[in-house]
């Protein structure tokens, strides 16, 4: 339509929320459908911080304004955690709070990013990255890790994609939507990059932070290069580890003037993230953390199930992953064949379309996360169905000619 921005013509839909969509729609309409795109934990947000928002509710305190960026006992809360579990001291003028992990990143680019600022992304990347990138004015740097090093970046090739118009490099660990996870050595390799080309910022989206398994120690940048303090926005949110997604509570921290411009922009944008989630962050910050030990005994089980049934279907190949609750298998294997339907599968959409079609189970393509063919599946979801599910691809591979 003639009255919509330029700027759009280049913007793409998220392909994970299309998938979450298309299955809900089919579900609706009755067909028996598996759905393992959406990158949520199926565990309800725990009693404890339900029952702080209530207590909130019923005090009073969820029905009005509070302060742009976050209430001052959610800043404390985040302040006190930065240095509990990573080592890194902030003040609360350092803190941002917003409505989810994806507004913080949003208003730090929009912050910072003038038209040809680059931002290298290592590929594969969480779908929103580059699009985020490209509505704030800047240039999205691709830079591809491959299953061969461990859907890892290399030193080598940060240092390659570096330019002198370079401005962030995003780095997610563990990964949406790999599950890989930088060890320490692995990111002082990057970090020593980092420290000798001054004018790169680090957005560190360390969201799967406490999604990581078989004795796997979780690190941030900053915690490892101090003197990449000030350059560096650690990005976290409640989301993922407290079960959270729906409350819609992202925070970060950096330096003061990047927080102070980032909360401006939140003020003419959305203004305060919902009151009642804030106080329920609060309790998940400061509250008891025991419950995140036994979801992810459970999300370990799912991922080793997982993997090992994949690996089992003619044509798939599924590394193993660090962290987060998902995992990538290559479908190369299967391009070129003809599905059930009759239909050739030339790429990785035609892949999740024909499964979707023959089989009632819902994945993502690797396309979009900016590397093919593969496709994504998120294991937070029950085990039954996610054994169901992999039978079901291991039959749909097995039909392929």
């Amino acid at each position: 339509m003639a009255f919509l921005a330029d700027r759009l013509s280049c913007i793409k839909p998220s392909a994970t929320i299309a998938v979450t969509d298309k299955a809900r729609a089919l579900k609706l309409a009755g067909r028996d459908v598996i759905g393992l795109g959406a990158g949520e934990p199926d565990f309800d947000t725990p009693d404890n911080i339900k029952e702080a928002a209530m207590k909130a509710i019923r005090d009073g305190r969820a029905s009005k304004y509070t302060n742009v960026d976050g209430i001052a006992e959610l800043k404390a809360a985040v302040v006190a955690k930065f240095k509990r579990e990573n080592g890194l001291d902030y003040k609360p003028s350092q803190i941002s709070i917003s409505a989810g992990g994806k507004q913080v990143l949003y208003n730090a680019l929009v912050a910072t990013l003038d038209p040809g600022d680059e931002v290298i992304i290592p590929a594969p990347y969480w779908v929103s990255y580059p699009e985020m990138v490209l509505l704030a004015g800047g240039k999205p740097v691709a830079a591809t890790a491959t299953a061969e090093t461990g859907f890892k970046l290399r030193p080598e090739q940060l240092e390659a994609a570096i330019t002198p118009k370079t401005k962030w490099l995003i780095l997610n660990s563990p990964s949406n939507p790999t599950g890989a996870a930088y060890t320490r050595a692995e990111l002082k390799g990057l970090t020593d990059v980092l420290v000798k080309h001054p004018h790169v910022f680090v957005m560190s989206d360390d969201m799967y932070e406490h999604l990581v398994y078989d004795d796997f120690v979780f690190t941030t940048p900053a915690q490892i290069e101090p003197r990449l303090y000030e350059r560096t926005l650690t990005v976290n949110g409640v989301s993922k580890a407290y079960c959270m997604t729906g409350w819609r509570i992202g925070y970060a921290g950096g330096a003061e003037p990047l927080i102070k411009t980032m909360a401006m922009i939140q003020s003419q944008s959305t203004s305060n993230p919902a009151a009642v989630s804030q106080w329920a962050a609060v309790e998940a910050l400061n509250g008891p953390q025991d419950f995140i030990a036994k979801h992810n005994r459970i999300f370990r089980e799912r991922r080793d199930l997982c993997v090992a049934m994949l690996n089992q279907a003619k044509g798939i190949r599924c590394p193993k992953p660090e962290g987060a609750f998902y995992v990538y298998p290559s479908c190369a294997d299967t391009i070129g064949k003809t599905a059930p339907s009759g239909n050739k599968i030339a790429t990785d959409e035609d892949f999740v379309t024909e499964l979707l079609d023959a089989e009632g189970v819902a994945v993502v393509q690797g396309t979009p996360f900016g590397l093919g063919p593969a496709f994504r599946i998120s294991y937070a979801t029950a085990t039954s169905s996610l054994q169901q599910a992999c039978e079901r691809i291991q039959r749909f591979c097995a039909n392929l000619r």
